[in-house]
């Protein structure tokens, strides 16, 4: 008896769905079903029947699931059979998409199967279905869903491609445009190469359908979406063709830097043409406007795309009120730099963390097949250089950088999937490079044979010229028209280039920093009122300290605010994390935000914040400070995932985009910071030098020698005050609570934005010694330098040191008795206050010598930057010996060496 006979008369369709439920889960599946999927698998392990008596599948019915098979080969493996690729050909993947690998032949071509409804296209003959299948999945677009694990998202790519079989359908109008942007694109490098000839510019020929399709993503964006806004974020390669044909930057300006004229801002040192951003606003069909953001970067190419994600979500949190979908990130990638920057796995990472996620990013890599000199063979060991999308399961589409429609059509597709899913997407635009690295380079030294192919190889707009052609949707007059007409505005703009005498670096995001000044190091130096009163600090301190209605907190957490009140309220000693807490609290009442975050932060790595607790019974957070009715802003603050490149990246872009908010970065222990070190070098410390932007970001890096070994040890003090030049930001190693509140209000109380580092302390979170009075706060401000108290009449000699130290130091001369030495502090490490250092020097009439004491090694620590900026004595250094290692890795040691220093500052 046949037992599967209902087979004959079930829908194609829903076996189809029925048995990829089946290959995901099969104990989902109802038991009839599973035992017959079971039994087709291991017959189709053969393609032959191995038990016909016990598997009695009618033969129609397995060719069904045949092909099936086939299907689901090209819906998997098809991107690996595509013509994508322009210049090469393509390597050879086993086995293939032929009928024989799945149990097919060529007799079966004109046999009409049912699973054609699958496509979209009905019941079909096989040769048909192929057909739809090669056009989907194998001509100019690859496709790789498969792996995404959300049902929903898979029908919808299925849905998707088959429509028009992944092919656009453009009217006359459509095709047009496209064509006048590629002009655009083309013939805008070949004006540059005829003008600046082995001039960098880093051109976008071999992918020049960059220009379209990005054009036709945010026209879709805009009209069809409702997008007010994009931020992109982009290398080097196709950039000024971006800026001149995207953002519409004034190419006068453009050409006047390509003349090395200086800049009219002397204040600024700029930086090359290739590196500058721009903000506009772009008006689309039915009067949507966009407001266009492309961010400033340096060459370190992956690290922009941190940054640009900081202000999407910046702008998503304070100007679009949690609506994602209004504000569109795109970041352009070169294919070496996606592949092998740890950066872009960072920023990946945090497409869908609550404290990170942008509502999506679309991702377009200019793939030229080659980084620098370096073969795409031994630039990665993934198949794609687009292989890191698969971590989040975020889908990507490889393009022919030659199929002008084909890129445009991809685009489209991205920002409606984009739109509807809020999730990345990869768009690899598999192209070439005309010339080397850049325009002066000589690429036929590493790829010979390669650029023997480019040079004879039709452009983008020759091969999209000749296809309108033959279509008959232009003439060769019309495209002459159009190619003259913009040459003329390229010779014109060049014209009066010529007229300028200087450059000019335009303001990003001007709307934003409105009101805010550009300060130099007098206005830095100058003092700022952060008072609050006492009984509105007061006030603030009930809240930090008292669990809300309706919440239980473990019994340590309780504890933990009691501390906290008896602090404020009996003893009047406020430790660290209440000082900082309460300088959040005073911030919000006054209307400012607050965000916070690095690995950890909520509790603090030495658990000394606490700004969220945890319900005990329902495991909620339970955000303190947000609780107080008085608050105007809001504080948020995000544990990190394990990143700190790309997390201090985010938060630079965030304060960038956010100056009203007081944006921080935590770093676990302040060597992490070592990791980001491109951001402090490229963006932080020299972002306004280079492009005028102000940033107000705080990171704070615990420092501090208590034996815990070379990497616990040092914030690497010294790499900062190395990088530090007039007025670039401020660094600071503060002492006690009551200077670490003033410090954090004094950031947002200014009329200007600096970085600001501080290097916070482990020990002195808990330190009986380092306690504030609620006075301190309420009425004192910040101080640079800290004077000694004691009798000035007697001390012969002055030491200086900053942060943690003076604490060691001052347990030792109590237990001394000496009053011959009086213990400066330097708090504000940079700019370096010397007028008030001197106003401190002259208070003491016996002085006989003036030392720096520091706990690090001599060529560590501040010492140098002392040496350098100290204006009024010769300085003697008191300090550990030179080392390579900051700190020895034996407490005994350790211990040792700190004692030795001791006793050397004490040395009569």
């Amino acid at each position: 008896m046949d037992k599967f006979s209902f087979l004959n008369a079930a829908h194609i369709g829903f076996i189809s769905e029925l048995y990829e439920q089946y290959q995901k889960n099969p104990d989902a599946v109802e038991p009839s079903w599973r035992s017959f999927f079971q039994g087709y698998d291991l017959a189709n392990e053969n393609y032959s029947l191995t038990d016909e008596e016990e598997i009695e599948i009618p033969e129609e019915v397995r060719k069904e699931f045949l092909v099936i098979d086939l299907i689901n080969g090209y819906r998997t493996r098809g991107h690996l059979f595509t013509k994508t690729n322009p210049v090469r050909e393509r390597r050879k993947y086993t086995p293939t998409l032929d009928l024989a690998n799945f149990g097919l032949t060529d007799q079966d071509l004109n046999t009409v199967f049912n699973a054609g409804q699958i496509l979209g296209i009905g019941p079909q003959t096989l040769s048909v279905i192929v057909k739809h299948l090669q056009n989907i999945y194998c001509d100019s677009i690859g496709v790789e869903y498969m792996y995404i694990r959300n049902p929903e998202e898979i029908k919808w790519w299925q849905d998707r491609l088959n429509k028009n079989d992944n092919h656009p359908s453009y009217n006359s109008e459509e095709k047009k445009y496209i064509l006048s942007k590629l002009n655009q694109a083309s013939t805008f490098e070949s004006f540059l190469q005829t003008k600046y000839v082995g001039q960098k510019r880093f051109s976008v020929e071999g992918g020049e359908t960059l220009i379209p399709g990005i054009s036709v993503a945010l026209r879709d964006a805009a009209e069809k979406y409702g997008v007010q806004e994009c931020v992109l974020g982009m290398a080097h390669r196709g950039r000024l063709n971006t800026l001149v044909n995207i953002f519409k930057k004034p190419v006068r300006d453009l050409f006047s830097e390509f003349e090395g004229k200086d800049f009219e801002d002397e204040t600024i040192d700029g930086d090359v043409k290739y590196h500058l951003g721009l903000t506009l606003s772009k008006s689309y069909r039915g009067g949507q406007e966009m407001k266009m953001n492309l961010v400033p970067n340096p060459s370190h190419l992956e690290t922009v795309d941190a940054v640009a994600e900081g202000i999407v979500r910046a702008k998503v949190d304070l100007d679009y009120d949690g609506d994602d979908a209004k504000i569109l990130p795109i970041l352009v990638h070169g294919d070496a730099a996606i592949a092998g920057q740890g950066i872009v796995y960072e920023v990946v990472q945090m497409a869908q963390l609550n404290g990170y996620k942008t509502g999506g990013t679309i991702h377009v890599v200019v793939n030229n097949q080659v980084g620098f000199t370096t073969n795409y063979l031994d630039a990665r060991s993934s198949t794609y250089c687009t292989d890191v999308a698969k971590v989040t399961l975020s889908p990507v589409l490889h393009v022919n950088a030659d199929d002008a429609e084909a890129v445009c059509h991809a685009m489209q597709i991205a920002v409606e999937y984009r739109a509807k899913f809020k999730k990345d997407v990869f768009i690899d635009l598999l192209g070439y490079r005309k010339y080397g690295h850049n325009e002066g380079d000589e690429p036929s030294f590493t790829q010979p044979k390669l650029y023997q192919l480019i040079k004879k190889h039709k452009n983008a707009k020759e091969i999209y010229v000749a296809k309108l052609l033959e279509e008959g949707a232009i003439t060769k007059d019309y495209v002459k028209q159009i190619t003259d007409e913009f040459k003329e505005h390229l010779e014109a703009e060049f014209t009066e280039s010529k007229k300028k005498t200087t450059s000019k670096i335009q303001d990003f995001m001007p709307d934003v920093w409105d009101g805010f000044v550009r300060k130099q190091l007098e206005d830095m130096l100058q003092p700022t009122d952060t008072t609050y009163s006492v009984e509105a600090l007061k006030d603030i301190a009930k809240v930090i300290s008292s669990t809300p209605g309706g919440h239980k907190f473990v019994r340590k957490a309780e504890r933990i605010l009691k501390g906290r009140a008896d602090m404020v309220f009996e003893k009047n000693e406020l430790d660290w994390g209440t000082a900082e807490n309460l300088a959040y609290g005073t911030l919000l009442e006054e209307g400012y935000n607050v965000r916070i975050s690095g690995e950890d932060v909520e509790r603090g790595t030495f658990s000394h914040r606490h700004a969220i607790m945890r319900d005990e019974n329902t495991l909620e957070r339970v955000n303190l400070l947000n609780t107080n009715p008085k608050n105007k802003g809001e504080l948020t603050i995000f544990n990190s995932h394990l990143s700190e490149y790309g997390v201090l990246g985010f938060d630079y872009g965030y304060a960038m985009a956010a100056p009203n908010t007081l944006t921080i970065w935590e770093a676990q222990f302040g060597d992490f910071a070592n990791g980001a070190q491109i951001v402090f070098d490229q963006y932080i410390s020299s972002a306004e030098d280079k492009w005028k932007l102000q940033n107000g970001l705080v990171m704070l890096l615990p420092h501090g020698y208590e034996g815990q070994g070379p990497e616990h040890s040092s914030a690497r003090i010294e790499r900062f005050l190395q990088s530090s030049s007039t007025d670039n930001w401020t660094i600071a190693n503060c002492s006690t609570p009551a200077n670490m509140y003033h410090i954090l209000r004094r950031q947002m109380k200014r009329d200007f934005r600096k970085p600001l580092v501080v290097f916070t302390p482990k020990s002195l979170l808990r330190l009986p010694a380092a306690v504030s009075t609620i006075e301190e706060l309420a009425e004192g401000t910040f101080q640079e330098v800290i004077d000694d108290t004691i009798d000035t009449a007697k001390v012969k000699k002055m030491v200086f040191c900053t942060g943690k130290f003076y604490y060691d130091l001052l347990a030792e001369r109590n237990e001394l008795g000496r009053e011959d030495v009086a213990l400066v502090r330097i708090e504000q490490l940079f700019p370096l206050h010397n007028d008030k250092i001197k106003e401190v020097m002259d208070k003491y009439p016996n002085i006989e010598s003036y030392v720096w004491a520091q706990e690090e090694p001599k060529n560590m620590g501040a010492w140098s930057h002392m040496l350098e900026r100290f204006e009024h004595a010769r300085l003697e250094c008191v300090s550990d010996a030179y080392r390579a290692a900051p700190a020895a890795g034996s407490k005994k040691r350790s211990e040792e060496r700190h004692k030795a220093i001791i006793d050397k500052v004490f040395d009569k």
